[in-house]
C-alpha cells in the first residue's frame, strides 16, 4: 500500500442537484480506480472528494465534467498528496 495518494476536493456549482449528478458521478467512479465520495451540500453545490493515482483522478474528473457539462457553471477545487482515507467510492 502506498504511503500517499493523490487527492482532490472539488466543488461543483450550477444546476447540480436534482439532476442525477451524484449517481452519474458514482457510475463514472466505477470506471476508474478511485475512492472517496460525492455529496450534495446545503448551499446547492456538490462536493467531490476522490483519491488514487493522479492519472486515474484526472481521467475521472474529465469523465464527470464531460458527462455533466450542461449542469456545471463553476468548478472550484484543490489537490494534495496525503495518506489514503477511503477504501471505496460512495454517495452521501
Amino acid at each position: 500500500m502506498e504511503d500517499f495518494v493523490f487527492h482532490v476536493e472539488i466543488y461543483y456549482s450550477g444546476r447540480v442537484q436534482g439532476v442525477g449528478f451524484r449517481y452519474s458521478t458514482w457510475l463514472a467512479a466505477r470506471e476508474f480506480e478511485v475512492s472517496g465520495f460525492v455529496a450534495n451540500l446545503p448551499d446547492g453545490r456538490v462536493l467531490l472528494e476522490a483519491e488514487g493515482q493522479e492519472s486515474e483522478i484526472v481521467g475521472f474528473k474529465k469523465e464527470i465534467e464531460s458527462r455533466l457539462k450542461p449542469f456545471i457553471r463553476k468548478i472550484e477545487g484543490k489537490t494534495q498528496q496525503r495518506p489514503p482515507q477511503y477504501s471505496d467510492f460512495g454517495m452521501k
